[in-house]
C-alpha cells in the first residue's frame, strides 16, 4: 500500500500488520504517532499536522473514541469551552497581541502582519484585490490579473474586506454604494440606454 500511496511506516510489523507503536507518514504531510494493532490505530496515538498542530486521541481498532486538537501555539480547541471568535470574544488573534482597533473601520485577517494595502472603493480577496467598477481582478501591485468569475462578485462583496471612499469630509461609502457606480458605467456605455436616459430628463 505504501508503495502506491506515497505513505510510509516506521514501526514493528507482526504476520505482515503494523503492530505497537509506530509512526505512519501520510503524503501530504500529515503523521500519525501512536500505537498499532493489525494495522489500525488503536489505543492512544497523535495525528501531527504540517502546520504545527497536532489532534490527540484515542482509538479502538481504528475508530476515533475521543480526542482534543491543539494548534501550533499549544491553545487547546474544546467544543464545549471555546470562547475565541465567537459572540462572548470576537477578537482575533492580531487583536489579542496589539490590542483592539478603535470603533469604525476594522479589519479581519489571519495575517499577523496585517492585511494587504488596496485602492479605496476595492475589495480584498487575498490574492489581489476586486475593483467594482470595472469589474476586474488586480494583484496587490496595481497590475491586471483576470476578469470576474461568473457569479463571484456577490460572494465578495457579502464576504471579503472592503477599503471604503473617503471624501473631503471624513464621510464613508459603503460597499453597496458600489452599485450605484456599476449602473452608471453601465449606462455610459450602452449609448441606446444612454439616449433613452437622456430624452426622459428631457
Amino acid at each position: 500500500m505504501s508503495q502506491w500511496s506515497g505513505s510510509q511506516y516506521k514501526g514493528p510489523l507482526e504476520n505482515g500488520w503494523y503492530q505497537g507503536f509506530g509512526k505512519f507518514y501520510y503524503p501530504n504531510g500529515v503523521v500519525y504517532e501512536g500505537n498499532f494493532d493489525k494495522g489500525e490505530f488503536h489505543g492512544e496515538g497523535t495525528l501531527i499536522y504540517p502546520n504545527g498542530g497536532r489532534y490527540v486521541a484515542k482509538w479502538d481498532k481504528g475508530k476515533l473514541i475521543e480526542g482534543n486538537y491543539f494548534f501550533y501555539d499549544n491553545l487547546e480547541y474544546n467544543d464545549q469551552t471555546w470562547e475565541y471568535c465567537t459572540i462572548k470574544d470576537r477578537a482575533f488573534y492580531t487583536e489579542k497581541l496589539k490590542g483592539l482597533r478603535p470603533d469604525g473601520l476594522t479589519l479581519i485577517t489571519n495575517d499577523i502582519k496585517g492585511p494587504k494595502n488596496i485602492p479605496e472603493g476595492t475589495y480584498d480577496i487575498g490574492d489581489g484585490y476586486y475593483d467594482p467598477t470595472k469589474r476586474s481582478i488586480y494583484e496587490y501591485d496595481g497590475s491586471f490579473k483576470r476578469d470576474l468569475d461568473h457569479g463571484e462578485e456577490q460572494w465578495i462583496i457579502e464576504k471579503c474586506r472592503y477599503n471604503a471612499k473617503k471624501y473631503e469630509d471624513d464621510t464613508h461609502l459603503d460597499g453597496g454604494g458600489d452599485k450605484i457606480i456599476r449602473e452608471m458605467v453601465k449606462l455610459n456605455q450602452n449609448p441606446t440606454l444612454k439616449q433613452a436616459r437622456e430624452s426622459k430628463a428631457h
